[in-house]
């Protein structure tokens, strides 16, 4: 399918079958996010895999809501940045995400964002620093996401064309 067509298609996916990624559909996803283009070649992001259910589990509870989905993916990857080699690591990281994204698309798998930055448990603890607990990572890194990957277990229809917002494109001027 050609790129159009894929944007069109790729739509987030918040329940997953049993089925476990291949390791060549893991590598290929995680290539994607090593291409991806980042400021000045800093290729500052880390990447850890998860593939262990009980991880999967603890990781999914790393904030009081939005992540619950997580739990039933065979796989997570957790977005990382080293904050201390690039200013734009927010911008870096998302474009690597959004790259794993539309890989896993284009293989016919189904994935789904959770922030990770600026949310937080019920107590106050930041999700970075229970992710941090869990994974080992130094304290110069953030976690920006950590995104769900699967077999999608439901289909969701392409993006309606008719309901673009063409009026938020603004040419020359606001």
């Amino acid at each position: 399918m050609d790129f159009k067509d894929l944007v069109q298609k790729r739509r987030s996916i918040r329940k997953y079958t049993e089925e476990e990624l291949t390791p060549e559909e893991v590598q290929t996803i995680l290539r994607a996010g090593l291409m991806s283009p980042t400021s000045k070649s800093s290729r500052a992001w880390h990447f850890v895999v998860v593939d262990n259910k009980e991880l999967i589990e603890r990781i999914s509870q790393c904030k009081s809501a939005g992540a619950e989905f997580v739990k039933g993916a065979p796989l997570a990857v957790v977005v990382l940045m080293d904050t201390q080699q690039t200013d734009v690591w927010v911008e870096d990281a998302s474009i690597a995400a959004v790259s794993m994204q539309y890989q896993a698309a284009d293989l016919g798998l189904g994935s789904c964002w959770a922030q990770i930055r600026f949310r937080s448990q019920e107590d106050g603890t930041p999700a970075t620093e229970v992710l941090r607990e869990l994974l080992g990572f130094p304290a110069e890194y953030e976690a920006e996401c950590v995104i769900a990957f699967g077999h999608p277990a439901i289909e969701r229809k392409p993006q309606d064309e008719d309901k673009l917002k063409w009026e938020s494109v603004h040419v020359n001027q606001f």
